[in-house]
């Protein structure tokens, strides 16, 4: 009889083990109710966030033209270089993607790798966007010499200071993860700043379209 009960509640403990068992179909961030509020509330964050980046876009719109005989968009942005900026900020965006796929999987290397592909990607993304900034004021293109600089710069270094977060965000997180595994709290937390990352990079999608291409077509 006791090496009856004694099987009956083995498998529960290994199915737990590997997270199977009553929480089965719900991903491992969300299965314990405190940490689905906490990401519920992040994602409260990012609506309010939006709203910021929104009123930022429509600033730019209203000035874009207002260059008060400085240097146009068309004749500061470079090409090649907010091209290889996008690239390398949606290719980071996969490679979080990846990262929350092996936490989801239990996989505590790959996790803990991605992640730090993804930084590594998103300082690329920001010393670009710093050299970009910085070649613009050696010629003389600053905050203070139109309305439209002073929005574009405004807009996408808000934009940079939130990638500069999130890149010091994940390392504090694949911090964690390395000292104390795959739980449901760290879990929660690579999930929140992935999240917030992908949330960035569609932010720049919009940069990409409204401020980059259309300044250097219109």
């Amino acid at each position: 009889m006791a090496v009856a009960e004694h099987a009956a509640h083995a498998p529960a403990g290994a199915a737990h083990a590997h997270g199977a068992g009553p929480a089965d179909g719900r991903p491992l961030e969300y299965r314990d109710p405190h940490q689905s509020v906490k990401i519920l509330g992040f994602w409260l964050f990012l609506a309010t966030d939006m709203l910021l980046f929104a009123c930022l876009f429509a600033t730019y719109l209203v000035l874009r033209t207002h260059t008060d005989g400085g240097p146009t968009a068309r004749e500061l942005f470079d090409i090649p270089g907010f091209t290889a900026e996008t690239f390398i900020l949606l290719t980071s965006s996969f490679t979080g993607g990846l990262a929350t796929l092996c936490m989801r999987n239990g996989n505590k290397k790959w996790l803990m790798a991605w992640l730090a592909v993804t930084m590594l990607l998103g300082l690329s993304f920001v010393g670009l966007e710093a050299k970009e900034f910085a070649a613009d004021v050696a010629e003389g293109a600053n905050m203070q010499r139109s309305a439209f600089l002073s929005a574009f710069f405004t807009l996408v270094g808000t934009h940079g200071s939130h990638v500069s977060v999130g890149i010091v965000w994940m390392f504090l997180t694949l911090l964690q993860v390395a000292r104390r595994g795959i739980t449901e709290i760290t879990a929660r937390k690579v999930f929140i700043v992935n999240l917030y990352w992908h949330f960035l990079d569609v932010v720049w999608v919009f940069i990409f379209t409204v401020v980059y291409l259309s300044g250097v077509v219109m």
